[in-house]
């Protein structure tokens, strides 16, 4: 089969950093399904395991951690899906990726691909939604189905991936959200998202949400820097209040006071860690790919598909990464067809 891998570590310009390779066509076992691969798309973590090390790779690495298709065949306990399925899911960052025309993934966390949404449409979404659902929803003490509940969201960076899809469950959920986005396209895409309000994150945040009217906010996702805006969010965020993080911190974060004053909840999500733990709930992946596919079908969500770049091969995957390191994307990049 087709697929594009890496044997070395290195710079996206250089062209030997992703490479057009053959590889074996795998064959599904147990609660695996062989999914052919209809469209992937690209995020931040792509570029994170490429980023540049001596580590060599043989047989060559495929990445890839968000994908659309059809299934091709099931391992003997598959309970969930059946050949001609077509699905869509992020997949498990300890097993090959999806940058291959046949991939291995567990069951229990595909989801049926929306039906009113092509593959490149619907491969935009898994890794994204997977991550702010679980972060709102599962991590954080809120509800997908709350309507009206009152409260108010600080969704810092809410023009990326994660952003996109935050705002939009978080409206479905009632709150009042406030992004963060500092350039004209990106406050206008907040916007289209759902956002009430847009403010500058390379501005203090304090007097943005006061000339709103917003003395605090209940709960802040900060999807960005966590070491740059955590001396602000101890400042904004209520008392009993909550927040959501996914970026890593350079240095050592200070949880004293005001976080342990105003006793804060501080959550983390990695929505790798049920596959890569094979945690029991993992079956929650699946679950929420399929209620997320009921709310777009409904019109109640809609994709951060912002651009198909061509078939998916190394040339045009070192174009996405270049352009996802620039930090200047809108949405989500795809990639579709062989």
């Amino acid at each position: 089969m087709k697929a594009v891998g890496l044997t070395r570590y290195l710079p996206i310009d250089d062209p030997q950093s992703l490479l057009d390779v053959e590889l074996a066509k795998p064959e599904p076992t147990g609660h695996d399904v062989l999914v052919r691969v209809e469209a992937v798309s690209v995020n931040p973590v792509d570029t994170k395991v490429r980023a540049p090390k001596p580590q060599q790779e043989s047989p060559p690495k495929v990445l890839g951690y968000d994908a659309a298709g059809v299934i091709e065949a099931v391992g003997d306990q598959v309970t969930l899906f059946q050949p001609g399925d077509e699905v869509y899911y992020a997949g498990d960052i300890t097993r090959s990726g999806s940058n291959a025309q046949f991939q291995l993934v567990d069951e229990r966390i595909v989801g049926r691909k929306p039906a009113t949404l092509d593959f490149a449409q619907s491969a935009a979404l898994p890794l994204t939604t997977i991550t702010a659902w679980e972060l709102l929803f599962h991590r954080m003490p809120f509800s997908i189905d709350a309507e009206r509940n009152g409260r108010s969201l600080l969704v810092i960076a809410g023009a990326g991936g994660v952003g996109s899809i935050a705002i939009q469950l978080a409206r479905h959920a009632g709150f009042t959200v406030i992004a963060t986005a500092s350039r004209p396209e990106t406050i206008d895409w907040c916007k289209t998202m759902g956002a009430q309000h847009v403010i500058d994150h390379r501005q203090p945040l304090a007097p943005q949400l006061a000339a709103l009217g917003f003395g605090h906010v209940d709960a802040v996702l900060n999807l960005a820097d966590t070491d740059r805006y955590w001396n602000a969010i101890g400042e904004i965020i209520a008392p009993l209040g909550h927040v959501g993080l996914i970026v890593e911190p350079s240095g050592p974060l200070k949880i004293g006071d005001p976080y342990k004053a105003k006793s804060i909840g501080i959550h983390w999500e990695m929505m790798f860690a049920r596959p890569r733990f094979r945690t029991p709930d993992m079956i929650e992946q699946h679950r929420l790919l399929n209620r997320a596919a009921s709310l777009i079908d409904a019109g109640e969500l809609r994709t951060t598909h912002t651009e198909t770049l061509g078939p998916i091969n190394a040339a045009n995957l070192r174009e996405a990464h270049r352009r996802l390191e620039s930090g200047a994307t809108i949405g989500k990049l795809v990639l579709a067809g062989w």
